[in-house]
């Protein structure tokens, strides 16, 4: 049944997953502390450490059916509580808690970025060959299975694999929590600009939101939303990453 499975391939995507979630939930603790609210730090959720925001069914259980599987799955962590009602940086409950709610996706956007900067200076600096550094590049962004057949040494088709999953499981993190509804960080960013009326409305329909979402992840329906984004940043990637390379 798992005989297709490559386990540096699987270790690669779950390492880069569980450390992009740390980071997403870390920075949701950090931007509430910084506008006064403790509740997160207090709980130990200001922290990379990725025990400390792990969901056996989010984290773990589906995460590595997605990967396993052709089953489509997500990933996410606990959420990081916040008590709009302690903050004290002068923003009212709802727009300090649409920052707090922004702060995830865009710690994603910026790992993203700095994860493909680190990629593409060390294959700069350290691949001669411009024809190999892309190469190289490529089978980065496609995965560890990639690598191999392009015969890179094992411990260097690792780290090249990792830095390739950072870069996109980021930039899906972020335009997957960015989608404006109840549970995702959208909702939140989204609610924080709605008048009192609107976002009585909006929190009381949350629950109808989450099952909305649940059933487009199960019938592959994010492809249709999220899909010309990725093909859109796949382009911007094709533009930008021979510049970084050198090539």
């Amino acid at each position: 049944m798992f005989d297709h499975i490559s386990i540096p391939s699987l270790l690669v995507s779950y390492v880069a997953l569980l450390f992009s979630l740390s980071i997403h939930e870390a920075s949701h603790a950090s931007a509430a502390y910084y506008l006064g609210d403790d509740t997160a730090e207090r709980l130990g959720r200001m922290t990379l450490n990725p025990l400390a925001h792990m969901d056996f069914f989010g984290t773990f259980l589906f995460p590595i059916l997605g990967m396993t599987t052709s089953i489509p799955m997500i990933g996410w962590a606990k959420p990081v509580p916040v008590s709009p009602h302690r903050f004290t940086r002068g923003v009212t409950m709802r727009g300090g808690y649409a920052l707090v709610s922004a702060a995830g996706p865009a710690s994603n956007v910026v790992l993203s970025v700095v994860a493909l900067l680190v990629l593409c200076f060390s294959l700069r600096f350290s691949v001669p060959s411009d024809l190999t550094r892309w190469s190289w590049f490529v089978g980065a962004m496609n995965g560890f299975e990639s690598l191999e057949r392009l015969k890179v040494e094992p411990t260097t088709a690792l780290f090249l694999a990792l830095g390739g999953r950072l870069v996109m499981v980021n930039f899906g993190l972020a335009i997957f929590n960015l989608l404006p509804v109840g549970p995702l960080d959208g909702g939140g960013i989204l609610r924080g600009f709605l008048s009192p009326r609107a976002a009585q409305w909006f929190d009381a329909h949350v629950q109808h939101m989450y099952v909305v979402l649940l059933i487009l992840v199960f019938v592959g329906g994010l492809n249709f939303i999220l899909g010309p984004l990725f093909s859109a940043f796949l382009l911007v990637l094709q533009w930008v990453a021979p510049t970084l390379l050198g090539v």
